[in-house]
């Protein structure tokens, strides 16, 4: 359990604690809505953990006015004098929780995949290292390829890869090797 954090926001950072109430910079958001802030840092019970895995969330509570800032411009033997003032927007937010694991809320949320579902196998009649191989090298090599090697290197491109310059590039073998 976490003992306090610090947060992010609107480019500050703020050390907060559970149920605490503090005045950021005006944020876009409605009275009463729930955000999650960026966590630099979660510490507590004699350790601390560096960007981590969980979340604060904390909730809107209100949009205020600061103190008003009094300018005064003067010069002397003159005359002038000016006054202006200056209020900023605020808003009070509350930090209602520190410390909910964001990949235990993920897997809550979404139930696990099946095993099965992995990515499809590579179609047989494909040189030895295709995978790695760059457009380039795709390109260069395709020349020398067969007709049965280009169709499964054209079916693995669109299934996986979706490499555009390597999909021309056997396109344009393929359609060589037709024309002679």
């Amino acid at each position: 359990m976490a003992n306090y954090a610090i947060i992010s926001v609107g480019g500050k950072q703020y050390v907060v604690k559970e149920g605490e109430h503090l005045l950021v910079d005006h944020l876009d958001r409605d009275e009463g809505k729930s955000f999650q802030p960026d966590v630099l840092f979660l510490g507590g019970d004699g350790g601390g953990e560096l960007a981590p895995s969980a979340t604060v969330t904390a909730r809107v509570v209100g949009h205020e006015r600061g103190p008003k800032i009094r300018i005064g411009k003067y010069k002397a033997k003159s005359g002038y004098k000016r006054h202006t003032g200056f209020r900023s927007s605020l808003t009070r937010i509350e930090i209602t929780g520190i410390g909910a694991r964001k990949a235990a809320a993920k897997a809550e949320a979404a139930p696990a995949a099946p095993e099965a579902e992995e990515a499809p196998a590579a179609p047989t009649g494909l040189p030895e290292g295709y995978a790695d191989l760059t457009v380039a090298e795709i390109a260069s090599a395709s020349k020398e390829w067969d007709d049965s090697t280009l169709q499964a290197a054209q079916t693995y491109e669109q299934a996986h890869a979706n490499r555009k310059g390597a999909l021309a590039a056997i396109q344009t073998s393929l359609a060589a090797k037709e024309e002679s």
